[in-house]
């Protein structure tokens, strides 16, 4: 079985379980850092060059607080989006 491309990327962070242990930062800085209170921040929909980096500080997070969402090629597109009428 292949696997079909990424095309889309949606990250939440539950702010309630966050703990900011900070291994997300350094899994995919490119989404995740830290602002000058120490508060977490992120991207919520990166780029999907992003994806493995995404994937790996998700896996990295020792609370369990991200959550990522993908589409991938060949997906059906959602009901009332511009690419279905």
């Amino acid at each position: 079985m292949t696997e079909r491309p990424v095309t889309g990327l949606k990250v939440t962070v539950d702010m309630n379980l966050c703990e900011s242990h900070g291994q997300c930062v350094f899994a995919a800085p490119q989404v995740f850092a830290f602002d000058d209170d120490d508060i977490l921040v992120y991207e919520p929909n990166p780029d999907v060059s992003q994806y493995k980096r995404v994937v790996a500080a998700a896996a990295a997070c020792p609370v369990r607080a991200i959550r990522i969402e993908h589409g991938t090629e060949g997906d059906a597109p959602a009901e009332g989006s511009e690419s279905s009428r």
